[in-house]
């Protein structure tokens, strides 16, 4: 038993603790509200270490239904895409509902971009204020769905500054897969 990933169906499920800006990924996923803005937690750090284009480019394809995604340049990150799913309105309410729209449609749009790998930060459990647990749990369950109907996917981090967020990840991860499959 592996505690740093998992494999289902030839895709590996990575756990990480740390900045998911720092990650070599095809794609990183911002968290977003509808008008694309991005103001603190894993947005802002999007926005400050790959620089103000990528606001700038997601605000021009903006606002955006929940439930959709678009991608935009990575800037100064490694990566090349960041797709932005918005879990929320401005009013910065978010529910079970959302996050499933807002994850499904992120690995949607990476499918149809062809990325290989992305990086997911835990979806509404900042300014949304969402149970760290309930959040892994439905974001575990979408990349399960996502994999059975097929997926350019080879490679979904799951990552968080929060060693336990990063913990849920896991316990959610071995509920839903299991743990060598």
């Amino acid at each position: 038993m592996n505690e740093d990933f998992v494999e289902y169906k030839s895709v590996r499920i990575e756990f990480y603790h740390g900045d998911i800006t720092k990650l070599e990924v095809d794609a990183i996923v911002n968290a977003a509200n509808t008008r694309l803005y991005m103001g603190g937690g894993v947005a802002g750090a999007i926005k400050r270490a790959g620089g103000q284009e990528i606001e700038d480019e997601a605000v021009a394809k903006g606002p955006i239904k929940i439930g959709t995604a678009v991608e935009t340049t990575a800037g100064k990150l490694k990566a090349k895409y960041v797709i932005h799913s918005p879990t929320m309105e401005l009013d910065f309410k978010t529910d079970e509902n959302k996050i499933r729209l807002a994850m499904s449609a992120a690995l949607k749009k990476a499918s149809e971009l062809g990325v290989e790998s992305i990086a997911f930060p835990a979806l509404g459990t900042g300014v949304g204020g969402f149970s760290k647990a309930e959040s892994a749990r439905i974001m575990v369950e979408e990349i399960k769905k996502a994999v059975d109907e097929g997926t350019t996917l080879k490679k979904i981090l799951l990552a968080d500054i929060s060693k336990e967020q990063v913990e849920e990840y896991r316990k959610k991860a071995k509920e839903v897969f299991g743990w060598g499959n």
